[in-house]
């Protein structure tokens, strides 16, 4: 079965989508450790975790409602 041309591009691209989506956590964890004294780093990567999925669900919910059909 022959994949579709967006299917054979994510494959291209989808290690560097993982690599950006762990940069943007890590990028935040470090302003939180400059900006909270005595950071609970674990808390701290599961709330930007929480917002960070809180993000893509509302992305979705934009996807579904047609926003990007024609990006």
């Amino acid at each position: 079965m022959h994949n579709k041309p967006q299917e054979e591009e994510l494959q291209k691209y989808k290690t560097k989508i993982k690599q950006e989506i762990k940069q943007i956590l890590e990028e935040n964890m470090r302003i939180f450790d400059m900006d909270i004294p005595e950071n609970d780093d674990r808390k701290s990567a599961i709330l930007i975790y929480t917002a960070m999925q809180e993000s893509m669900e509302e992305l979705k919910l934009q996807i579904d409602a047609g926003k990007y059909d024609f990006f």
